[in-house]
């Protein structure tokens, strides 16, 4: 014991420093086995290998990432002249459907061509409802490369509100 009961310093405490016992040292200490068969070194190789897997998988990430994003932002150019395209021909057919009207009430046309006339409009608006419904999953896909959190369950919640 260093000290005392009483707060006073012990005689081991004063014996401390005295004789053989007036240098000491204090450093680390490293203990190593000297033959371990090249085990230490196989194991820094398998770490190497592991951290350039691991840089190659993220890099691979990054390349996904950035060309679903290019990809997307290409096909939303794309689908809004589609749109365009769509709308313009819808106003065509609703003009070909009020004209081909006033030569049925008139007697030029027949029935016939009324009911094609119908339904090439009614086509059409299909094709611009498609056109903009992909449109929309564009939108979706492109949040989803730029990182967005859509998962199924906030589809699913979404859709459970409307």
């Amino acid at each position: 014991m260093l000290i005392g009961s009483y707060g006073g310093a012990s005689s081991s405490l004063n014996n401390l420093f005295s004789g053989s016992n007036r240098s000491w040292s204090f450093g680390p200490s490293i203990s190593l086995p000297i033959f371990d068969y090249g085990k230490n070194s196989a194991n820094l190789d398998v770490a190497e290998v592991r951290k350039n897997q691991a840089v190659v998988t993220y890099e691979k990430t990054i390349q996904t990432a950035f060309s679903e994003v290019a990809d997307a932002l290409v096909a939303r150019g794309t689908l809004e002249q589609q749109i365009a395209a769509q709308e313009d021909f819808l106003k065509a057919e609703q003009e070909r459907l009020k004209l081909t009207d006033l030569r049925y009430k008139n007697g030029i046309s027949s029935a016939t061509d009324l009911a094609d006339a119908a339904r090439d409009l009614f086509s059409a608006q299909q094709s611009l409802i498609q056109a903009r419904q992909l449109r929309l999953n564009n939108a979706i896909d492109l949040y989803k490369a730029l990182g967005g959190g859509l998962n199924e369950k906030t589809v699913t919640a979404a859709a459970e509100t409307k």
